[in-house]
């Protein structure tokens, strides 16, 4: 799957016409992709991990479009949360960029367990100073996890629909440096972003 497609999925399906805050992803800085089955894996790259996060991606995402979700969110994190105990963050070189970006949208939708989500983000956060996963990713994480906390959010990921179009789904802790931070994480500007929800919304 696509960041792209993955970034709608997500922006369309988690609350957007309930008014509930959401948030996609959003690309940062090129990075290893996972190989193809006909390519020998790099060094540390963990095939049978990689795709156990794809298929559990796709899962979540059939639950979100009205397919069959056999495992449902709370059994997602809590799988995911073994992993993170055995291999910390699922990093690029371990699973490829798509395996890391289905570990961010698994950890986004875990709000039933804040405190595991919290840990989550933690593990991300290492994981992007060590050059490993995406600074867009963590960017929405630790908005979705100051959305679910009720703190103002950073980079102004969540969002709501609303009668008069796309609304921050909480205030912004420093609308002043949103742009920088944004940019800084890879993101395209806050206009841009509400404009590309606006087109979301109206589509609801």
């Amino acid at each position: 799957m696509s960041r792209l497609l993955l970034a709608v999925l997500l922006l369309v399906l988690a609350g957007c016409a309930s008014g509930e805050p959401t948030g996609g992803a959003a690309s940062t800085a090129p990075a290893p992709s996972e190989p193809s089955s006909s390519t020998a894996a790099p060094p540390g790259f963990d095939r049978e991990l990689h795709d156990e996060l794809l298929a559990m991606l796709d899962r979540d995402q059939s639950g979100r479009t009205g397919g069959a979700d056999p495992e449902g969110d709370a059994a997602r994190t809590a799988r995911l949360a073994e992993i993170l105990d055995a291999h910390g963050w699922p990093t690029w070189e371990l699973v490829g960029e798509d395996g890391s970006e289905a570990a961010w949208a698994i950890a986004q939708h875990a709000d039933l367990d804040p405190v595991f989500q919290q840990r989550a983000l933690e593990l991300l956060r290492q994981a992007v100073a060590a050059g490993q996963a995406s600074a867009g990713d963590l960017a929405y994480l630790t908005d979705r996890v100051a959305a679910n906390t009720g703190r103002p959010q950073t980079y102004g990921t969540q969002v709501a629909c609303t009668a008069d179009g796309p609304q921050p789904a909480l205030p912004l802790a420093d609308p002043a440096a949103v742009e920088q931070l944004r940019a800084d994480a890879g993101l395209p500007p806050y206009a841009d972003y509400l404009d590309e929800m606006a087109a979301i919304c109206a589509g609801e």
